[in-house]
C-alpha cells in the first residue's frame, strides 16, 4: 500500500464513468483508478484511455494485484454479491446505494463485513457531506431545538418520462430492479431523513403502482411513519411531478427548520419550549396574537442560510474520507451498516402499501417481504426469483 488507494470500479456506467472521471482529474488526492470491470468490451477503449487494466469478470480483477478496494456501480441486486466476494478476497469494499434490494440480502453482507473487522466496508451516501445536511445533523443532536414533534419531506425533482423506462427491459421491474422510486430516485433522502431525525418505529404507506407511467414498479408514495415518543413523519416521493418540489421540515419542541431545494435552510428558535409559551400565554396576548399586534420577536428570532450547490464535490469527499479510513483509520462518512436503515424502510413502505396495514420496523417481517416481492418477480415472467 502507497499513500494511494488503487480503486477498482466494477461497471462503468453513469455513476462509474463520473468517479473515473474525478480520480483521473486528480479531485481525490488520496485515491487514484487502480483498474476497470464491465461486461461491455467497448469499455476497455476508455481503460485505455485512462491507462489502467479492464477486465470483463470483477473477480479477476480482484485477484489481480491491480487493486486495493472496489466500487460497485452495477444493478442493485449485485451490490449484495458483489460486496460478499471482494470481502473474501481481502478487498475494502465501498457499495453505491442501496445497498441491497431487500433487508435479507442487505443484512446478509452487513453480517459478513462485520468478520472482516480488518477490512473497510462503507456505503456511497454522498448526500452526508453535504454542508447543509451535516450541519442540520449537529443542530438536531445538540438537542438546541427539543425533542421532534413532526417532519415531512417532500421530494418529487425527479421527473421521468416514459422513454426513460422503456430504454432497458430491466429498468422499473420487481425482477430487474427491485423497485421504482424508492429504490432508485429516493435512497438518499431516506437515509438523510432517517440520519438526521432517527429511525422509524413503523410506517402505513399508500403508493402507486404504475400510477402514471407504464410500469409494473411504484412511481408515487405517500408514507406516514411513527417515530416513537408521540414524534411522526410523512414522506411523499413521485416520478412524474413536472416541476417538482424539494421541501423537507422538521418541528421541534423548541423550534423548527425549513430545507428548500436542499441548497437554502430556514431555522427558526423560540425563546422557550412551545408548550412553556403556550401555558403562560395571557388572555390579552392572546388577543394581540389574533389580531397580528403580538411582536413575533418577543417569540422567536429567524435565520436563514443559502448553502448553493455542493455536486460532485459530495462523491470526492466520499471517496476520499473511504481512502483516508483504509490509509489512516479515519472515522466513516457512512459505515457500511447503516445502509440497511433505507432498505428496511422501502421494503416496510412496499410492504404496507400491498398488504394495506402498518409495519413495524424493529421486528421487520423479511420473510413477508420477500414473499410478496418474489410473487411479483414471478408474475412479471422475465427474473427469476429471489432466494432468502
Amino acid at each position: 500500500m502507497t499513500d494511494k488507494v488503487r480503486l477498482g470500479i466494477i461497471g462503468l456506467g453513469a455513476e462509474g464513468g463520473m468517479y473515473a472521471a474525478f480520480l483521473a482529474e486528480g479531485r481525490v488526492p488520496n485515491m487514484v483508478i487502480g483498474a476497470i470491470c464491465d461486461l461491455d468490451t467497448a469499455k476497455r477503449a476508455r481503460a485505455a484511455e485512462l491507462g489502467v487494466p479492464f477486465f470483463e469478470d470483477y473477480l479477476d480483477m480482484i485477484e489481480s494485484g491491480t487493486v486495493d478496494a472496489v466500487v460497485t456501480t452495477v444493478p442493485h441486486y449485485l451490490h449484495p454479491k458483489m460486496g460478499i466476494e471482494a470481502l473474501k478476497r481481502g478487498m475494502h469494499v465501498l457499495l453505491e446505494k442501496p445497498v441491497g434490494v431487500y433487508t435479507k440480502q442487505a443484512r446478509e453482507v452487513i453480517e459478513f463485513a462485520a468478520t472482516k473487522p480488518e477490512l473497510k466496508f462503507g456505503v456511497f451516501f454522498n448526500q452526508r457531506t453535504n454542508p447543509l445536511y451535516k450541519d442540520l445533523k449537529t443542530l438536531l443532536d445538540s438537542g438546541d431545538l427539543g425533542k421532534l414533534r413532526h417532519t415531512s419531506w417532500i421530494i418529487t425533482t425527479w421527473w421521468r418520462p416514459q422513454p426513460y423506462y422503456d430504454q432497458s427491459a430491466w429498468r422499473a421491474t420487481w425482477g430487474g430492479e427491485g423497485g421504482g422510486v424508492l429504490v432508485n430516485q429516493a435512497p438518499h433522502q431516506l437515509d438523510l431523513w432517517q440520519w438526521i431525525c432517527g429511525v422509524p418505529k413503523s410506517v402505513f404507506a399508500k403508493c402507486g403502482f404504475g400510477f402514471r407511467r407504464d410500469i409494473a414498479v411504484e412511481d408515487e408514495v405517500n408514507a406516514l411513519v411513527d417515530f416513537g415518543d408521540g414524534a411522526t413523519g410523512t414522506f411523499i416521493t413521485c416520478t412524474h411531478d413536472l416541476p417538482g418540489t424539494d421541501r423537507l421540515e422538521i418541528l421541534c419542541d423548541k423550534g423548527k427548520v425549513v430545507v428548500e431545494g436542499s441548497s437554502k435552510v430556514t431555522i427558526t428558535r423560540l425563546v422557550e419550549d412551545e408548550q412553556a409559551m403556550s401555558a403562560k400565554m395571557s388572555v390579552d396576548d392572546v388577543r394581540l396574537l389574533f389580531t397580528g399586534q403580538l411582536d413575533a420577536a418577543s417569540l422567536m428570532t429567524t435565520e436563514t442560510k443559502d448553502y448553493g450547490s455542493v455536486w460532485g464535490a459530495q462523491h470526492c469527499e466520499v471517496l476520499e474520507n473511504f481512502a483516508a479510513q483504509i490509509l489512516t483509520d479515519a472515522a466513516p462518512l457512512a459505515p457500511g451498516s447503516d445502509g440497511i436503515h433505507g432498505v428496511r424502510l422501502a421494503n416496510a413502505i412496499h410492504l404496507s402499501a400491498w398488504t394495506g396495514r402498518e409495519v413495524g420496523l424493529e421486528n421487520f417481517d423479511e420473510d413477508a417481504y420477500l414473499t410478496e416481492l418474489n410473487e411479483r418477480i414471478a408474475a412479471e415472467g422475465l427474473f427469476d426469483v429471489r432466494e432468502a
